[in-house]
């Protein structure tokens, strides 16, 4: 899911739009499988007692979902292809405005979601090693790339520079999630002592 979610990020830049709407509606569907998997932590949202880890598993995991509605509702909007057939014609202005927020929003909670169960995935000093480069390079990418514009709406419109190549901005966003992954994994690892 993360790997298509980056694939995505490129908008309709690298693929045309039926691509982008084919692999938003797959990354939807997986979406729903993740969701069913993991439908004992919904079944228990509302029962036990809320710590301060339980708070912030909860605000992400509730953004994430908040991110994936608006993506899928503004998707169906703004689809030239896919959903054509719904004639959706009023609503494109905000429709692209809101899908360009989400998804930055959603990339950058999907980031925390995965620092919530990086432990599952980094093992080891090497693995460890390479994602905290990544993370630091995070930094820079984070700047370099503008993502704030994205998340504050300072940036009106998604641009993705094909003459520095799509692999520097894979690597770049790659970088962003290691290091909001990472700040959420460290300060969990912090919280739990």
């Amino acid at each position: 899911m993360a790997v298509l979610t980056l694939v995505l990020m490129g908008g309709n830049g690298l693929f045309n739009g039926l691509v982008h709407e084919i692999l938003g509606v797959v990354l939807f569907v997986l979406w729903i499988v993740h969701i069913v998997w993991n439908r004992a932590w919904i079944k228990g949202v509302l029962k036990g007692k809320y710590n301060a880890l339980r708070i912030v598993r909860t605000v992400i995991n509730a953004g994430v979902i908040v991110c994936v509605l608006f993506l899928i509702i503004s998707g169906v909007m703004l689809s030239n292809h896919v959903f054509a057939w719904l004639g959706i014609e009023s609503g494109a202005n905000f429709a692209r405005t809101a899908h360009m927020l989400a998804s930055h929003w959603y990339l950058v909670l999907v980031s925390l979601h995965i620092g919530l169960h990086l432990s599952l995935f980094i093992r080891g000093k090497v693995a460890t090693g390479i994602t905290l480069a990544l993370a630091a390079y995070g930094i820079y990418a984070f700047a370099a790339r503008g993502l704030w514009k994205y998340l504050t709406l300072q940036q009106p419109f998604f641009f993705l520079d094909l003459e520095r190549g799509y692999m520097l901005f894979a690597l770049d966003y790659i970088a962003i999630m290691a290091l909001l992954a990472s700040l959420v994994a460290v300060t969990m690892r912090r919280c739990r002592r």
